[in-house]
């Protein structure tokens, strides 16, 4: 089991991707991607996510917004993944260069244009979530993936606000 989390950092109707290039045996390879990865030992997906963002594009988020869980069942092997997703576009820094990246290339990529790049077929269906102007709540989706290949998925949404209990 493998827990992570997705950002999708925004400004200007333009979403922050990262066009996936560089590693060695990289499942993303010649894809487009939000940034993000894995919870470290102790860390809360909030934490998580600050610290990837800051990690893998130099932008230190502010206030991200929660969106979504995400479960892929044995994606792409034996491991299942559960992926925070969340948005944020309060944040301070400059963007790194992209000869500086160790995932890929950095690049603001318009909203209008997002669906239109080399993709993973289950991120086009919960982009449009997360660019819908009607914020539906947050959702928790499951994308069955075989082969590399969508096979199905299943969303529920939660309208309203989620309390915090002490």
């Amino acid at each position: 089991m493998k827990l992570a989390t997705l950002c999708y950092v925004q400004k200007d109707d333009k979403t922050l991707m990262l066009y996936r290039n560089k590693k060695e045996n990289d499942i993303h390879e010649g894809k487009w991607n939000g940034l993000g990865g894995k919870l470290e030992e102790g860390e809360t997906p909030e934490e998580c996510v600050v610290r990837e963002i800051y990690e893998e594009s130099g932008l230190k988020i502010k206030n991200p917004k929660l969106r979504g869980l995400l479960t892929f069942p044995k994606f792409l092997g034996n491991e299942t993944w559960y992926v925070w997703l969340y948005t944020a576009n309060e944040f301070t820094g400059q963007l790194i260069e992209n000869d500086k990246s160790e995932e890929g290339k950095l690049e603001w990529i318009a909203n209008s244009e997002l669906l239109n790049l080399n993709l993973w077929e289950g991120d086009r269906i919960f982009l449009k979530w997360v660019l819908d102007e009607k914020d539906k709540g947050i959702f928790s989706a499951k994308f069955n993936y075989k082969s590399g290949k969508l096979k199905e998925y299943s969303v529920k949404f939660y309208s309203g606000k989620v309390k915090c209990v002490n």
